[in-house]
């Protein structure tokens, strides 16, 4: 046997689960030892001799172990180990890592495992609860059992059982007036536990394997002590149960047994109530004198049908009462292991009436056979002559000389449909003349009518097929010729399509406005029309052909006289809207020579016009370029004094202007071009506003130009600077713009700065002095200097002016040498409207030394120089 749960040494080394098995498996052992008049009280002390644990297996196993050894030596006391644990192994149990030795030694922890192992083969192995077994089968019984109560949840063996309602609802669910259920709490575990211990122990004799401070005080009680004690509760429970199930099935073949006694006595009481009616009709039955007139045949069948209808029925329900009473009954005898039931003699059914019920139908079927064969015949041929009806007419009708061909088609399908339908019809007809000679052959009273009837429907059937014919091949002479319109309808289609999308292409061009702007536009266009008007010879071929089709559809509806209903089905175009289309194109065609030619003179007018534009354009743009240019060198190389450079700008600006003539007659040919709508001119790049921009641009220049020189003359007398001095700083300025824009980027500005002898180097001091300079000549941090802000600030660096430091000492003197100056001071000192100037834009003097009134003329002086806010 495979172990359901091998034991796991080490689960023994927490103490408190070896206390729980210790108490639960000596009690266990001792609920079987005391069989035996013994028990033990070490379960590891009192097994080492092997005696007790030898006696234990022959109690739960019944059976007799090898004769023990009585010796007090070790060896015998090994012995007597082996002999258990053999019988053990016998049982197919696997014992793991346990030997006598370590069980003679009282090994705690191996005599557990053994007891644990015996536990499982003998008292929860064998349980088994819907095809489980073990462990799963004893939890499955637990669940099953404890299901109905609630706060029960058993789900292991081990914390499930922690708050003891499990124990206590097994006992209920068996034992209801053992426990009060109802009163029982989950929050009181004890108490809970102690009920359940001593009403196992007190009356289910189970001894109490458990205790109840050791469940509620671990953490998770022992699984293996759980599951002994509960499998002891399954055996104690199952013993009576199995007393239950004794009785039950006692009482059980008892009712059986009277239920069968019963139904056989109701079988032979109906029966012999059956069987008397039965010998009573039999003689009846048996008569077979047959009747001579039809009459009195139908008189018996009258009185046998009486019979069947009145007087059987109810004999029949007792038969088929009696053959279900008597068939349950052997079924309920042979499930009961009971022998069969033979009814007493002459007590058995047997059908009676059977044979007299067939002769007396053979009997009338002889007479309804003609009868038979009569009405036969009628229906036959009513349903005949109703599907007859009307088919000569139908067949006869010329509906498909005005059909068209999908008409035709239709009408040939439904025409094949008939055939097939009327194929089908043979047989009934055959049929028919099978019964009409059936019936001459039987003498039938009425064989005349039957076969002048015959001799119509044989008739009719021959001018049917006649007629079927006839029409089968009218449908298909007509199907062919409609088939050949209808090919010339479809080829006129194909080509009348095409062509007549061609004519209103055509129509859609030469009536389309074009608009062009070239010569080479309009010569395009031309050769276009050129090209189209040389197809019109073939197009006209392709129009001939077609009118063609048509009349040649025309000469077979005229030729077979056909009925044509209706148009051509594929198209809607007809030779009449082709004619017209045709006349339309051919009269447009002159219509758009006449406006290509005049297109053509306009076009040649604009031509003239960009060339007249450009031949100025292409003389004045590079006039401006080459004059704009010049101005830069002047400004570059001008040489003598700032005087005479500004005479010369002068006179240069003069030239410049003397030009303007020309450029308003190239606006008057620009206008010329606006006024002819034309928007560009391959013959020169240059368009009316890159000339205007770059007229007023050499204005603006030549104007700046000589607006610099002012401001140097400015400048100079201002600040005393010399011609030399400006001669240098111009020529520093021009050697550094090096693109000759004008402007200096910082960089240049540097280096130009350190040729005038600058000492701003490449470290942090120098980085500083160079910031600070620019925040002078480039105040709104554009990136470049001009060269205005350059001669600024060189004359400033170069020239004697008054510094913020020279100012504030005057006012000092003025002020008496104090830190402040008065109002009066300044108005005594000062003209009057300067002294006013001053006291307005003054700040009131906050220093300690100061008195009422006091001004404060440093942070004035600082600001003249735009050194501080003011």
């Amino acid at each position: 046997m495979q172990q359901e749960d091998d034991w796991d040494r080490d689960l023994l080394l927490d103490p408190a689960w070896e206390k729980q098995q210790r108490k639960t498996f000596t009690a266990w052992c001792n609920s079987h030892l005391r069989k035996a008049g013994t028990q033990i009280e070490n379960i590891e002390e009192d097994f080492r001799d092997g005696l007790k644990l030898m006696l234990l297996l022959e109690v739960i196993s019944g059976e007799r172990l090898a004769k023990p050894e009585r010796g007090k030596m070790r060896v015998h006391k090994i012995s007597n180990v082996n002999k258990a644990l053999d019988f053990i192994a016998s049982k197919g149990v696997k014992l793991v890592s346990i030997g006598a030795e370590e069980i003679v030694d009282g090994n705690a922890k191996m005599t557990l495992g053994m007891i644990w192992t015996i536990i499982l083969r003998f008292a929860i192995q064998d349980i088994s609860v819907e095809e489980t077994s073990a462990k799963e089968g004893l939890l499955l019984w637990c669940q099953r059992k404890t299901a109905p109560y609630k706060n029960v949840n058993i789900q292991n063996f081990h914390i499930s059982w922690k708050d003891g309602l499990g124990f206590c609802a097994l006992i209920h669910r068996h034992r209801p007036e053992l426990i009060d259920y109802g009163k029982l709490r989950k929050d009181d575990p004890m108490t809970n536990l102690n009920t359940a211990f001593d009403v196992a122990e007190k009356y289910l004799d189970i001894p109490k394997m458990l205790d109840a401070e050791d469940i509620v005080g671990t953490a998770r009680p022992d699984e293996k002590a759980i599951m002994t004690y509960v499998s002891s509760f399954y055996h104690a429970f199952s013993g009576a149960q199995k007393a239950e199930t004794a009785a039950n099935r006692i009482c059980k073949v008892l009712a059986v047994n009277q239920e069968n006694e019963q139904l056989m006595e109701d079988y032979e009481k109906l029966a012999s109530d059956l069987l008397e009616w039965i010998r009573r009709t039999i003689p009846w039955l048996e008569n077979r004198m047959p009747e001579n007139t039809m009459q009195a045949m139908q008189q018996k069948l009258e009185d046998f049908r009486d019979y069947r209808r009145l007087h059987k029925p109810p004999k029949v329900q007792e038969k088929c009462q009696l053959e279900i009473n008597f068939n349950t009954l052997q079924t309920k005898l042979r499930l009961s292991n009971r022998p069969a039931f033979m009814p007493s003699e002459g007590k058995m059914v047997s059908g009676a009436e059977k044979g007299y019920e067939e002769w007396l139908l053979n009997e009338i079927r002889r007479l309804e056979r003609l009868d038979h064969l009569a009405e036969k015949f009628r229906q036959k041929a009513a349903i005949h002559e109703a599907w007859t009806e009307g088919k000569e007419e139908m067949l006869q009708k010329r509906d498909y000389e005005t059909a068209s061909l999908s008409e035709i088609k239709a009408l040939l399908k439904k025409h094949e449909a008939f055939e097939s339908d009327l194929a089908a019809h043979q047989d009934r007809v055959e049929q028919i003349a099978a019964i009409a000679q059936e019936l001459n052959e039987l003498d039938y009273y009425d064989s005349p009518s039957v076969n002048a009837r015959c001799q119509r429907i044989c008739d009719q059937w021959d001018a049917l097929g006649a007629l079927t014919q006839k029409r089968s091949e009218a449908l298909q002479r007509t199907e062919k010729l409609l088939e050949t319109i209808d090919q010339l309808y479809l080829e006129f289609a194909k080509r009348a399509a095409p062509f007549n999308n061609w004519m209103e292409g055509a129509m859609e061009d030469l009536q389309d406005t074009f608009i062009v702007h070239t010569i080479e536009e309009i010569q395009g266009l031309s050769t276009a029309h050129e090209q189209f008007k040389a197809t019109l010879p073939e197009a006209d071929k392709e129009r001939q052909a077609i009118l063609g089709i048509h009349n040649e559809i025309a000469k077979i509806v005229q030729t077979y006289h056909v009925n044509m209903a209706g148009t051509n089905p594929y198209t809607t175009i007809n030779p009449q809207e082709i004619n017209a289309k045709w006349d339309k194109v051919r009269q447009l065609v002159p219509q758009r020579d006449q406006a290509l030619i005049e297109e053509h003179a306009r076009q040649q007018n604009n031509e003239r016009l960009r060339r007249q534009f450009a031949n100025q354009a292409n003389v004045i743009g590079p006039w401006i370029q080459t004059k704009m240019e010049e101005i830069g060198r002047i400004s570059i190389e001008m040489h003598g004094t700032l005087e005479d450079q500004l005479t010369h700008l002068r006179q240069y600006e003069k030239s410049i202007v003397n030009y303007k003539p020309k450029i308003d007659q190239l606006e008057g040919d620009h206008q010329l071009i606006q006024e002819a709508l034309i928007f560009d001119n391959k013959h020169t790049n240059y368009t009316m506003e890159h000339i205007r921009v770059g007229w007023e641009q050499l204005l603006t220049t030549i104007a700046r130009t000589i607006n610099e020189i002012e401001n140097q003359i400015l400048t100079r007398d201002a600040k005393g600077i010399s011609q030399e001095q400006l001669n240098e700083f111009r020529a520093s300025f021009n050697h550094f713009d090096r693109d000759h824009s004008g402007t200096l980027g910082a960089e240049e500005f540097k280096a130009c700065l350190i040729s005038l002898g600058f000492d701003i180097a490449n470290d942090a001091q120098g980085e500083n002095e160079f910031s600070r300079i620019m925040s002078i000549v480039d105040p709104n941090r554009m990136g470049i200097v001009t060269f205005q802000a350059f001669i600024d600030f060189m004359s400033r660096e170069t020239a004697d002016t008054d510094t913020a430091d020279q100012v504030m000492a005057s006012f000092k003197v003025l002020a008496g040498d104090k830190n402040y100056i008065l109002a009066d001071e300044l108005r005594r000192e000062l003209p009057p409207d300067q002294a006013e100037y001053c006291i307005a834009r003054m700040a009131p003097y906050t220093g300690p030394d100061g008195v009422p009134g006091a001004l404060d003329y440093m942070s004035f002086s600082t600001a003249l120089y735009g050194e501080s806010d003011l």
